[in-house]
């Protein structure tokens, strides 16, 4: 068996890892960019959803968040429909560095996809698509503190 989670898992690093260096001068640090990102395509999304759509713990994100929203990017208001939720909406500053790390993604969307034709970018998405989506069963278990068996 190859060790295909073991190849994702490297690629996923060094990616986070140059995106941190990168946007360090933006006083970003350990994938808060992921959060941005989100909250700037999906402004008012609400934690569970955010929590949802980047695959994170509760207490991961809420530090992130608490952190973004002390440094200015991100802030939080009430929900007109449901008072007890509290929508996640971009600041200025948030949207002003949301273009730079939407370039710096393509960027490297390019960098890891040289090379390939347009067929096999297909078939790697679709796989991955495939892989994640299994993966995903397991994750939403734990989550629920059920046991995977081995």
């Amino acid at each position: 068996m190859k060790e295909i989670l073991r190849e994702i898992g490297m690629i996923a690093r060094a990616l986070d890892s140059i995106s941190n260096i990168e946007f360090k001068e933006f006083d970003l640090t350990k994938g808060q960019y992921l959060y941005i990102v989100r909250i700037c395509e999906h402004p008012g999304i609400i934690h569970a959803q955010l929590l949802d759509m980047i695959k994170v713990d509760r207490s991961t994100a809420t530090r992130a968040l608490q952190k973004l929203e002390a440094n200015g990017f991100i802030e939080k208001k009430d929900d007109p429909y449901n008072k007890k939720t509290k929508g996640l909406f971009p600041t200025e500053k948030a949207n002003a560095v949301y273009p730079f790390i939407k370039r710096e993604n393509a960027h490297s969307d390019e960098v890891a996809l040289s090379g390939l034709s347009e067929e096999e970018k297909e078939n790697a998405f679709s796989l991955l698509q495939r892989i994640r989506n299994n993966v995903e069963k397991d994750w939403e278990s734990v989550k629920k503190g059920n046991k995977r068996d081995y």
